[in-house]
Order: C-alpha cells, then structure tokens, then sequence
C-alpha cells in the first residue's frame, strides 16, 4: 500500500445515468468524490476539471480504470504528468498500477502500454457497433429515431400556428418541447409567427 498524507480523492466516470456508480470504487475509503456524467470521447469534463484544480501536494487519486479517467493515450499521459508534478499520486485499481512522479522506467512503460491498450479497445468496441448498425441497416431494422411528430401532426401544427396559436401551449398539448417545433420550422424553411 502506498503511504500518503494529503487526502483520498476518488473519480468515477460513467457515460449515462443508468450506469453503476458505486462499482467503480467499491470498498474504498474516500476523503472526497468527484463523478461525471459524460461519454469517454467527450474533452468537456468539468468533474475532471475540478479534481485537478482541488488535487493538493500528498493526495492520492484513485480511479477505477485508465479508460474512465482518459480519452486516449496522449489525455492518460497529460492528466497522470499534471497530477505527479503537483506531488499528487493516481492509483488505477483494474490495472493495479501507482503512480507518483517518480516512477521506474517500467511504470511510465506499462502506462503507455495499457493506455494504449485502452485506446485500442475502445476504437474496437465504436467499430464493432459501427458494423452492427450497418448490418442492421442492411436487414430493415435500423431506422434511426422515431419522428416526434407525424407528417398529419405537423401540418397541423403549421395551420394552428398560422392562425395565431401560440408554440408554447402547443407544445405543451403534443407534450414535445418549442424547441421541437422551431427546429422543425427550421428544417422545413417555413416561416413561423
């Protein structure tokens, strides 16, 4: 076990809310908890953002895997370097590696090796469900979403609003968003009132 002085900061990332939070760090005593709520290809990530900018000197960082903390390879070595030379050791529990900065040859290797692993899996998965789709596609069962409105709703809706019906209330009667219509007005170049 790695000694530290500063705080145990965990960070968990889950790509929906139906995801298990808790697996991710399960049994592990935390000082503090930071979770996002975004896809792995996603830059934005303001949790990450905050751990970095709240990680003190004598920290330790704890994240299940190198895949919920990094996009691809490049990301895992910038946030890992970030985090060490601000004194702030990262532990990765599914790949049971540490680091601290100061790390052996082999370590700063088996980073990039996994990192890279990582990365490799996840191109895999996007292009194994890229030809899931298309195959579904291919056999009639892929359509895509489903439209909000149907073609007879929607010239209805135009002729409401034509005369002087108000998008909000009719929004709210089809319980579909305005936003709903006015994109649909976009996409038909269709003047609204």
């Amino acid at each position: 076990m790695t000694m530290i002085n500063g705080q145990i900061i965990g960070y968990v990332r889950v790509s929906s809310l139906d995801q298990n939070i808790d697996r991710q760090l399960e049994g592990k005593q935390l000082d503090k908890i930071f979770i996002e709520q975004a896809s792995g290809k996603d830059a934005n990530r303001p949790k990450l953002a905050e751990l970095i900018n709240y990680a003190r000197q004598g920290d330790m960082v704890v994240v299940h895997a190198m895949d919920r903390l990094a996009r691809n390879l490049g990301d895992l070595r910038n946030i890992v370097k970030n985090l060490t030379q601000k004194g702030v050791k990262i532990e990765f529990l599914k790949e049971n590696l540490t680091f601290s900065g100061d790390d052996a040859p082999m370590s700063v290797l088996l980073l990039n090796i996994m990192g890279a692993m990582a990365e490799f899996e996840r191109s895999l998965i996007r292009e194994r469900q890229r030809e899931g789709i298309e195959l579904a596609k291919r056999k009639g069962l892929y359509g895509g979403r489903k439209k909000v409105l149907s073609d007879e709703q929607w010239a209805l809706l135009k002729e409401k609003i034509a005369k002087g019906g108000k998008v909000a209330e009719l929004a709210r009667e089809l319980k579909i968003s305005r936003e709903t219509i006015y994109k649909k007005f976009r996409q038909s170049d269709q003047p609204k009132s």
